[in-house]
């Protein structure tokens, strides 16, 4: 207990400064770095990463996406977009050459399985970039991936442990309960509101939507917990425990965005998706 509160604490010291500078390129950059471990450990977990000629390309343009999204904000959306479908659409190519030529080294299986987690975890990380340029209120809404990730994440836990009785899928992670899910879900939407209450007391938001901010909290909580439990799928079928141990008594990168990472991905297409009917999420 003591590591893992130790190497929290840690973790904080660094985060906060990489969230105080979020408005320069040290935000990109650290988490590229945070999408090259992950690309990392998901490779050496599922036992492709010694393909070195497969495993580098994969995890170097994975690396690239964050800072390019960066590169390619304030009305260049769009020349990001293509970007995106372009990569995808050659490391598609690549990776099926590799599975083709590799005289069985690779499997079609592990090709697509190596895709898949790629597109996820890049997709993930690039997501969080996207929420900070945000037009106007990216510095507010970006934040709402933690919020959602770890209030789900820690209400869980205590709601599962004085509450549950019921296991929500024991062959994949033993200790979470139904109550415990639903605990996550309903403390997430509160806070996700309180979180908006709170923008209109510090700073010059005045347009909050109670109700769009409670049902994306709620959408935002079954999302943390999918996301949680897909990784933990992926660590039993290769028989891991944790994805690496870059932060002692947490695991690795993976072990602790796995949440983040889901919840940065639908948060975006929400975000865009309110928007497009005029709606925002958190002030105009």
């Amino acid at each position: 207990m003591l590591k893992r509160i130790i190497t929290a604490v840690v973790a904080m010291f660094i985060f906060v400064p990489v969230v105080w500078f979020s408005d320069t390129y040290v935000f990109p950059i650290a988490i590229s770095i945070a999408t090259a471990i992950g690309l990392f450990e998901m490779l050496r977990c599922i036992g492709v990463l010694k393909l070195w000629y497969f495993s580098a390309p994969l995890i170097l343009v994975g690396c690239a996406m964050p800072t390019l999204a960066r590169f390619f904000d304030k009305g260049r959306e769009s020349d990001f977009h293509f970007v995106i479908i372009g990569v995808t659409i050659l490391l598609a190519l690549y990776i099926f050459a590799i599975s083709l030529f590799s005289k069985g080294k690779l499997s079609i299986e592990l090709a697509g399985l190596s895709f898949m987690t790629e597109f996820y975890i890049t997709g993930g990380f690039t997501a969080i970039v996207l929420l900070r340029d945000f037009e106007n209120i990216g510095i507010y809404l970006f934040m709402l991936i933690f919020v959602g990730a770890w209030i789900t994440d820690i209400f869980a836990y205590f709601t599962g442990k004085f509450l549950g009785k019921h296991k929500l899928i024991p062959e994949i992670s033993p200790k979470k309960t139904v109550e415990g899910s639903i605990g996550g879900i309903v403390f997430c939407s509160i806070f996700f509101m309180l979180y908006g209450f709170v923008l209109t007391k510090i700073v010059d938001i005045s347009d909050i939507n109670y109700l769009v901010l409670a049902i994306v909290g709620i959408i935002i909580s079954v999302v943390a917990q999918i996301g949680d439990l897909a990784m933990s799928q992926i660590k039993r079928k290769f028989g891991v425990k944790d994805y690496g141990k870059i932060m002692p008594g947490h695991g690795g990168v993976l072990d602790r965005f796995d949440s983040i990472i889901a919840v940065a991905l639908v948060l975006i297409i929400a975000c865009a998706t309110v928007r497009h009917f005029g709606i925002n999420i958190i002030g105009n």
